[in-house]
């Protein structure tokens, strides 16, 4: 139970860590968010919970295929904040992704490569 407890409390100090750099500086608080810190911290969750190779390996393939129909988001929600307000914007942010997301998969499909 320590370990659990352990692991939130890092992963959330992070997302901590990341919105108060974002507070100070727009352009630092959007690197510092950009790197796979989270991806990372996944990562060596499962290596010091003595996950296999081949599932890191898989964790980290899947990551990457995720992460690209994801990308439209950041644009769109930029630009209909100004517009529409947070929530608003937020709820259309991940109906965009969510359709991107299904496309996406679907175009892999394709390609032999399975995200669904």
């Amino acid at each position: 139970m320590t370990w659990l407890i352990t692991k939130y409390l890092l992963t959330a100090g992070m997302v901590v860590f990341i919105s108060e750099i974002a507070k100070r500086s727009d352009r630092l608080g959007g690197l510092v968010a950009a790197l796979p810190v989270m991806t990372l911290l996944t990562l060596t969750w499962l290596f010091i919970e003595n996950q296999g190779e081949e599932k890191i390996a898989n964790h980290a393939y899947y990551t990457f295929w995720y992460v690209i129909p994801t990308l439209p988001m950041f644009l769109i929600f930029s630009y209909l904040l100004p517009k529409f307000g947070f929530w608003l914007t937020m709820g259309a942010s991940v109906l965009v992704t969510i359709v991107c997301f299904g496309l996406f998969a679907m175009m892999m499909k394709h390609f032999g490569i399975e995200l669904l």
